[in-house]
């Protein structure tokens, strides 16, 4: 089991995915080869053979998944087809955002996924059935070295390909299947929530809890419930699914007692009834990754109750793992699964060698001691942030959430009368306004570590808690120091380091000296989609200057929450608009840091060009030997002013291309000047604007400028010293199932 779970695990990480047949096949010989070991020897070697088949096996299912993408020549044609609506529809800005399973392909020749994520306007009702056109595109997303990557998370949802509706559409009987008639029911049961309780935040929480819908829990919840660590408990997770299980279990266990004896084993009995019960639950929910996930782990926990096969605690335990991953390969993308087996693990391990259980409030506060320190590891990997308040925050959370306001709320939508909903309600709202006050508690932000850093970290976590048998406590301790002291290497003096962040359509640079950090522009995704996280995995805790070239949402968007979360020295903007208080952006300013030059070029007096674009910020950043050009989207007419009022000096090794590679940007004379040697373009994948014109890039590619765009790339790194060195992280970092 262990072999196999580590060979599912390996084939995760991978750069390019093998022929499955190799590794079953090299299993199958390395198999044969334990009848003529020695005993001492098959213990060991047996892993091989096992890891061998996990990659295999693994290998086998993307392969099959893999084969469902969307081909790149019909990426944004026109393609006409069947859907099925799924899950519940999500209200967006623009309209309604929703899964949809393709029944049928009609227009000639094309290959669609067969689960999409399509935008569209109006109404689109849960198991409904649609012809309509679509044009697509693959499952292409930012891609960062830290946060939320939601190409992994497509990848292993089975999401290959998303799209927006386009012309008319035809509504068609709707689907009847199993699927359909409980994603209906799951939306009749949120519209009444809605109606009994309106739009607000108990409300919200109340229809995340029983069917999985928490599109109506804002952006400030979402942050308070990171703050305090309590995520797990707002999404119906196996938390929730297990208090269920267990509830039916006592239940029925306690009804049976008071029945005659029949014919089927009360044990068998209590095992169908809780695993029943999570199942419907679970379905209730959605069926997504969490929910199977649980699902999986009583139904291993049940078949062993029944089976009555004398096993240890960890075979237990290492069975439920291998049987999740058995019939989910793709459950290893989820930070969920290792944090869930994980302080599992961890509460075995510390009561384990103990020559009598400890009472329940020594136990209480064991369990949590073992739950915080192995949290450790996988929230500084996976969230760049460690939640000092946790531990408290769960202590009191847990038990309201999981024996008050969930169970009720199932109960509440159960019953056809309304006063259970509005009690529940009441409960959800006092934990809201204690979440709420929970959360100004300080969180430790950790920059992303090496892997030997972790590695020590994880034994001292595992050593930690080990029972008290266990000898050198404080070598644990000293073990974990190196994670909290450890700081991301700054640019030498005279170097500095430029990242360019992929957010989509939209531009977020950072520059970095030896001791000193400029942000220019934010990109229009919420920061703590893309940015926040980028800048804690850094290591940086404040910014000495947040620059704002000018005033459109795709270069300022996520200026509020930045300023909000970070301590900023100062704002500089182009136009006023961009953020109130802030200081203008004006030619001729002028510093110095840790011996980089910083120019403030424009904007210009005098421009006769309409809009906020000719306003840009334009910033000139130089070292000893290299040079970069910050331009925001300045168009032709201010590249032509910049040239006859600066000239020369606007030469720079690295010009970040103004306007995204728009037509109206760039100009052979403006390149002509500048003579970059790299050019950067940052824009979204397959954008509406269709930047970057080709012209653009033939005008680029004529000038002999190597152009390198955040839509390729991802996010780009470039330090500048005696050299200037790139680094493209979706090279750097490369998988299987990236979009390279």
């Amino acid at each position: 089991m262990i072999g196999f779970i580590a060979g599912v695990t390996l084939c995760a990480v991978l750069p390019s995915l093998p022929d499955w047949r190799i590794p079953v096949m090299c299993g199958v010989l390395l198999g044969g080869w334990l009848a003529f070991m020695p005993a001492w020897l098959k213990a060991v070697w047996r892993l091989l053979p096992a890891l061998l088949f996990g990659l295999g096996y693994a290998a086998w299912c993307a392969d099959a998944r893999m084969a469902q993408a969307l081909p790149v020549e019909w990426e944004m044609r026109p393609v006409t087809m069947v859907i099925v609506v799924r899950d519940l529809p999500a209200r967006v800005r623009d309209g309604t955002r929703f899964l949809a399973d393709v029944e049928q392909v009609e227009t000639p020749g094309a290959r669609v996924p067969d689960t999409l994520r399509l935008n569209a306007k109006g109404q689109w009702p849960a198991g409904s059935r649609w012809r309509v056109t679509a044009r697509l595109k693959g499952r292409h997303a930012t891609a960062n070295p830290f946060g939320f990557d939601a190409e992994k998370w497509m990848w292993a949802q089975g999401i290959l390909g998303s799209g927006n509706i386009v012309g008319s559409v035809i509504r068609l009987d709707d689907a009847s299947d199993v699927a359909a008639h409980i994603d209906r029911l799951r939306e009749r049961i949120a519209a009444r929530i809605h109606d009994v309780l309106g739009p607000g935040r108990a409300a919200a929480l109340i229809r995340a809890l029983t069917v999985g819908d928490q599109q109506g829990i804002d952006r400030l919840d979402w942050r308070q419930f990171s703050k305090t660590g309590i995520t797990h408990l707002v999404s119906i997770s196996g938390l929730h699914i297990g208090m269920v299980a267990g509830l039916f279990a006592v239940v029925t266990r306690w009804g049976l007692r008071r029945l005659p004896p029949g014919r089927l084993p009360p044990r068998l009995i209590v095992a169908a009834v809780a695993l029943a019960a999570a199942g419907g639950y679970a379905l209730l929910a959605g069926w997504s990754v969490p929910t199977r996930r649980t699902f999986f782990m009583l139904m291993v926990a049940g078949g062993l109750m029944v089976w009555r096969r004398a096993l240890s605690a960890f075979q237990i335990w290492w069975l439920a793992l291998a049987t999740v991953l058995l019939l989910d390969p793709f459950a290893v993308f989820f930070p969920g699964l290792w944090l869930s087996f994980g302080l599992v693990g961890a509460l075995m391990l510390a009561t384990i060698g103990r020559r009598r259980p400890p009472g329940k409030c020594h136990a209480l506060l064991l369990g949590q001691w073992a739950s915080s320190v192995m949290s450790i590891v996988p929230l500084s990997v996976f969230f760049s942030a460690l939640p000092l308040i946790s531990p408290l925050a769960n202590l009191v959370a847990i038990p309201w959430i999981s024996l008050l306001v969930a169970p009720l709320s199932l109960l509440a939508v159960a019953l056809p009368f309304d006063a259970p909903l509005w009690l529940a309600s009441w409960l959800a709202s006092l934990f809201l306004d204690g979440i709420g006050w929970l959360a100004r508690a300080p969180v430790l932000f950790v920059p992303g570590m090496p892997w030997p850093i972790l590695m020590l970290a994880l034994i001292g976590s595992f050593w930690l808690i080990a029972p008290s048998g266990f000898g050198g406590k404080g070598l644990g301790c000293m073990l974990l120091v190196p994670l909290f002291c450890h700081e991301p290497p700054r640019p030498p003096p005279g170097a500095f380091a430029v990242t360019v962040f992929d957010v989509g359509q939209g531009l977020s640079v950072l520059i970095r000296t030896t001791n000193h950090t400029l942000l220019y522009d934010t990109g229009a995704l919420d920061a703590d989609s893309v940015v926040l996280p980028q800048l804690a995995g850094l290591g940086i805790r404040q910014l000495d200057r947040l620059m704002l070239s000018h005033h459109d949402s795709d270069h300022d968007g996520a200026a509020a929450d930045i300023v909000e979360a970070l301590p900023v020295n100062d704002v500089w903007v182009g136009q006023a608009a961009s953020a109130a208080g802030a200081e203008r952006c004006l030619p001729g300013r002028e510093w110095a840091w840790d011996g980089i030059h910083f120019e403030v070029m424009g904007p210009l007096s005098g421009i006769s060009v309409q809009g906020n674009n000719p306003q840009s910020c334009v910033l000139r950043v130089a070292g000893a030997h290299h040079s970069i050009l910050l331009a925001g989207d300045i168009p032709v007419q201010v590249e032509s002013m910049l040239i006859e009022r600066y000239g020369g000096r606007l030469a720079s090794s690295v010009l970040f291309a103004p306007h995204h590679g728009s037509k109206t940007s760039s100009s052979p004379d403006f390149l002509r000047v500048v003579a970059p040697r790299f050019g950067v373009i940052s824009a979204g994948y397959r954008n509406r604007y269709g930047h970057p014109h080709e012209t653009v890039l033939a005008q680029y590619h004529a000038a002999g400028v190597n152009v390198v765009r955040t839509d390729h790339s991802g996010a780009i790194d470039i330090v500048l010293d005696q050299t200037v060195t790139l680094r493209h992280f979706r090279q750097a970092q490369p998988r299987y199932w990236r979009q390279r």
